[in-house]
């Protein structure tokens, strides 16, 4: 095999699956898919301005499910050769007699299965070597050293670049794949005033490595949160609004998201469950799936059952209009595929009312906590109860006061969806759901 990790592989890996898929169909498989990758990256971190790792990752894995009318076998290999395949299809299929039958199992319906294949601009190679990573990396920590005498420490600056290749295939006659790349630089910084210790981040990511914000301003970016950390106090148990940054927004819609999944309602374990039709958020809420941005994070022309990935209205005027689902769970629902198999792609959280700054936010939140940061597991998918340690700064009059530590937010999340207030201009556009702050009314913080 080439060494190579680009779209010159494509034809190779579509072969393999073909090969894959063929040994199912003679072992007496009913259907059958199977999805094959390569992937290569490398990361570089400098700590206090000394090289501290250098990993070069090269991976390879090929996968394939079978099904004998309802019974499912799968198995997995690393290696690629026609005999390991063989063997790999083999015991994929040996699997499946142990199994019981699953009305709900199986492809999704070949109706589904994408024709065209947009060209969304996933794969920007980025030609980079651990000695210029390696300058990269010093030169962003360095720079968000610079910021202040206070920033004492660090836990690293890091560049990484990624590139994968992905072919799936199944029974149907589906056959296709993309390349993609993904690369990014970060910075971690810790500030120090006497017996105060506070430590922070920034990041930046992107398809291509033009894309990345400059370097030097991640690092300064992390030791300025990090400063402004310094002096962090407790405040005592309120209710009070409470405005998430908008990395930390990404989370918080990102338990809706789970809690509308067909996995989540076909188990009955979800607190939105049956919920489509009702309304979870205020009218001027939607979320919008767009699958085919260029360049985005979460684009892809089909999803991991190679179904058609189509834009749609996940939530409009506040109402839920459907969930996400893939083939095996809208079965179980008596519903139809979404095209989600895998996740979701871009949701796009926007409000018809506007979307304001941070100082609108500020202004108009009043008093409130403005979080930054969030620690701990505390989401029940089954109830909604939420509690969360949370760092971030307290807002007074409007007006950013003194930074807050050792706190916990908390409430119950259908409720916490329902008092959103107000959504931000300043959008993350670093994962599968794109939203800018957004600003809740009446939450419980519990401090000292």
């Amino acid at each position: 095999m080439s060494q190579a990790v680009d779209a010159s592989r494509i034809p190779e890996l579509r072969d393999i699956v073909a090969f894959a898929l063929q040994e199912a169909k003679t072992a007496g498989a009913s259907q059958a898919e199977a999805d094959v990758s390569l992937q290569q990256g490398l990361n570089v971190t400098v700590r206090l301005g000394e090289v501290e790792t250098i990993e070069y990752q090269r991976d390879r894995a090929l996968g394939i499910t079978v099904y004998f009318n309802g019974a499912k076998g799968s198995a997995s290999s690393a290696d690629l050769r026609p005999e390991a395949v063989r063997a790999m299809v083999a015991k994929a299929c040996s699997i499946a007699t142990f199994t019981a039958r699953d009305e709900f199992a199986g492809l999704a319906d070949a109706a589904d299965m994408a024709r065209e294949l947009p060209d969304l601009d996933l794969h920007h190679p980025w030609t980079l070597t651990p000695e210029v990573a390696i300058g990269m990396a010093t030169a962003c920590e360095a720079a968000g050293m610079a910021v202040d005498p206070r920033l004492t420490n660090s836990e690293g600056a890091s560049v990484s670049t990624h590139r994968g290749v992905r072919v799936y295939g199944n029974s149907h006659g589906f056959l296709a794949g993309y390349p993609t790349t993904s690369h990014s630089v970060s910075c971690v910084l810790l500030a120090q005033d006497g017996d105060d210790m506070q430590r922070d981040y920034w990041y930046t990511a992107a398809r291509a490595p033009e894309g990345l914000d400059d370097l030097e301003q991640v690092g300064r970016r992390a030791g300025q949160r990090a400063i402004a950390r310094l002096g962090a106090r407790q405040i005592s148990t309120r209710k009070a609004p409470v405005l998430f940054a908008a990395d930390i927004a990404r989370g918080f819609f990102g338990h809706m998201v789970s809690a509308v999944r067909g996995s989540s309602q076909y188990r009955k374990s979800s607190f939105l469950q049956d919920a489509a039709g009702e309304q979870v958020l205020p009218g001027f809420v939607q979320m919008q799936e767009r699958p085919h941005l260029l360049r985005a994070m979460a684009s892809s022309p089909f999803d991991a059952e190679g179904v058609t990935t189509r834009d749609r209205e996940l939530v409009c005027n506040g109402v839920l209009q459907g969930y996400v689902l893939g083939s095996y769970s809208a079965r179980k629902l008596g519903l139809h595929t979404t095209g989600n198999a895998g996740g979701i792609h871009n949701l796009l959280v926007t409000s018809s009312a506007g979307l304001l700054d941070l100082p609108a936010l500020f202004a108009r939140m009043g008093s409130g906590l403005y979080v930054t940061e969030l620690m701990g597991q505390g989401v029940n998918g089954v109830t909604g109860d939420y509690s969360r340690g949370a760092t971030g700064f307290w807002v007074e009059n409007g007006e950013l006061a003194y930074p807050v530590h050792e706190v916990t937010v908390a409430g119950n999340l259908k409720a916490m969806y329902r008092g959103v207030q107000a959504l931000g201009s300043d959008i993350d556009l670093l994962g599968a759901i794109r939203t800018g702050p957004v600003l809740v009314d009446e939450v419980t913080i519990a401090g000292g």
